[in-house]
């Protein structure tokens, strides 16, 4: 393969001396990038003859679903088959914030949000606060690498002005050489660009610098073939690249169908809209004989009926109604339906890679951006909150040099964008993540860090209250995910710990006399140390104490997933 590369740059620079190449505007984009590359004819940019000699990293190709919860592959067996049964599968991934936008940023800076300052999708964050002059991409772009982006990007896109100021509406980011990006613009619906980053069947996305639309199509088989063309473009000159597609299944969005749930009224008066992405016909009722409650439904009545450990967020919902319980019904099969229109354009996709030659040189990565409550501790639907639905993902890794079998040591997105830095022989700046081939090809060591989790929710209160220890920070939720513990603390004052060994569905939160007072005040120094860590000191070890061993670590992480079946009769 590297010489086939060789010779082609070879023939390259003699039809670059021949004057036969195409033009570039000299950023690594077509100039003219005219036409949809599921049909094809939109020009690729061409090599020059002072090109260096192609960088000999893998391809990587990183799938990233939107608002997955992990235990949603069960709806993707071909996922599963393709890229778990053919390499390795993750027991322990998280998100370090369980939002769009600011995990997006982690990915591609490697950093927690508390660096990279994403903290939320609305103003002032989102997209218009993320710098993305230096990131994964422009980092892979300067080592000969093709990148392409296919799908969404970082919510506000189109609308937020960019870090620098910038109209974002045709806008695209350093280090792409393709971007074929949603665009959250809303238009008039006789606007030719009607439809935004969420219409399911009216995507209209900004195409190297111009906007294009698909009415009428489903979103994700669109996103789907264009990703299999760019990538066959991205491959033609011989050159790795790396191709991150990011569907938006199973992520709400329109336009609103006649089997939606819509608005229900809980018990105590609140109206709650019930958001569901949209679906092709062909699905519609695909799981109805296998999905028969909600995710987070138990069916022997409330989910969490003693929440009086819990913060007040928590604490003041209202039990699920029976029309609650069937709209959580709904919202689950519908949530399933897209992931199995995703399930097969990603078997399309792998097969496209095979009859192109690159089943050997290339690494792919399925994963989601955050997880997703459905009705776990009564919180009907959404994230940003630190429990385990919301902060679980999937991760799905296959390719050359990628073994089969499963790993249970922690993982995160931060970890994940660094580790593909590496495969494609570059550093990102101050990455707070690891790089993970030495767990990959050599396997567990245990769980001797731990993993950040942070966000910035409505419920909790202020986010800088005053005389709270430790606080001042704009992240007013921040916690550690430990082997065995979870400490999460919030900016009102108020706690949640977590003993997950003794406790995997997270249903008593314990308080200082509840534990060992060694243990509490292990927990508490951990947190002071790493909540701001930036850099190295997010990898510092753990205190002995706090640390689990592999064995330990298989039996906690087995032990929850039994639970979980069991508690919601999955």
């Amino acid at each position: 393969m590297r010489s086939a590369r060789r010779r082609f740059l070879i023939t390259l620079a003699i039809l670059v001396g021949l004057g036969l190449s195409s033009c570039s505007d000299g950023a690594g984009r077509p100039a003219s990038p005219s036409s949809d590359p599921a049909t094809g004819t939109t020009p690729i940019p061409s090599g020059t003859a002072s090109q260096p000699e192609p960088p000999t990293s893998p391809n990587l190709l990183v799938i990233e679903a939107d608002d997955m919860r992990a235990d949603e592959l069960r709806w993707m067996p071909r996922t599963q088959a393709l890229i778990g049964e053919r390499g390795l599968v993750f027991n322990n991934s998280f998100t370090p914030n369980p939002l769009c936008c600011p995990s997006r940023a982690s990915f591609l800076t490697g950093q927690y949000s508390h660096n990279h300052h994403v903290l939320t999708h609305e103003e002032p964050y989102g997209f218009g606060a993320f710098d993305d002059t230096d990131t994964l991409a422009t980092r892979l772009s300067a080592a000969g690498i093709g990148t392409g982006i296919i799908g969404k990007y970082l919510n506000g896109y189109g609308v937020q002005p960019t870090f620098g100021g910038e109209n974002s509406e045709v806008y695209v980011a350093p280090g792409w050489t393709e971007w074929w990006v949603g665009n959250d613009l809303v238009r008039p619906r006789d606007d030719p660009h009607f439809g935004t980053t969420y219409s399911y069947f009216d995507l209209t996305s900004t195409v190297n610098g111009e906007l294009r639309s698909w009415p009428g199509r489903y979103q994700t088989d669109v996103t789907g073939q264009q990703t299999r063309a760019v990538v066959e473009r991205l491959g033609a000159d011989g050159r790795p690249w790396f191709v991150w597609w990011t569907p938006i299944a199973p992520h709400h969005g329109g336009p609103t169908e006649p089997d939606d749930p819509g608005v229900v009224t809980r018990s105590d008066g609140v109206d709650i809209a019930w958001d569901t992405p949209a679906r092709p016909d062909r699905v519609k009722g695909r799981f109805d004989d296998v999905i028969v409650r909600g995710a987070g439904v138990t069916a022997f009545g409330s989910a969490e009926a003693d929440r009086r450990d819990k913060p007040r967020y928590l604490r003041k919902l209202p039990e699920l109604t029976p029309a609650e319980r069937r709209a959580l019904l709904t919202v689950t099969r519908q949530r399933a339906e897209a992931l199995w229109v995703l399930d097969v354009q990603i078997a399309r996709t792998l097969r496209e890679l095979r009859q192109q030659g690159h089943t050997d040189d290339t690494i792919v990565v399925f994963t989601s951006d955050n997880g997703y409550y459905l009705g776990e501790h009564l919180k009907r639907q959404g994230k940003i909150n630190l429990h385990e639905p919301s902060v679980r993902v999937p991760l799905l890794m296959t390719g050359p040099g990628i073994p089969v079998g499963e790993r249970y040591d922690p993982v995160s997105t931060l970890d994940l964008s660094r580790t593909l830095a590496a495969w494609g022989g570059v550093e990102l700046a101050a990455p707070d993540g690891l790089d993970l081939r030495d767990l990959i090809t050599g396997g567990d060591s245990g769980w001797s860090r731990p993993i950040v989790i942070e966000g910035l929710m409505p419920e909790p209160g202020p986010s800088r209250a005053a005389g709270r220890p430790g606080w001042g920070r704009a992240l007013n939720t921040v916690g550690l995910r430990l082997g065995r513990w979870k400490l999460v603390r919030y900016s009102t004052g108020e706690t949640e710990l977590y003993d997950l060994q003794q406790d995997p569905l997270e249903l008593r939160s314990l308080t200082e006399v509840d534990v060992p007072r060694a243990t509490w005040v292990a927990l508490i120094d951990a947190w002071d140390q790493y909540v701001d860590c930036a850099g190295p000191e997010c990898l510092a070890p753990l205190a002995p104490a706090l640390r689990t061993d592999p064995a330990t670590n298989v039996e906690i992480t087995q032990a929850q997933s039994a639970s979980e079946s069991a508690y919601f009769a999955r």
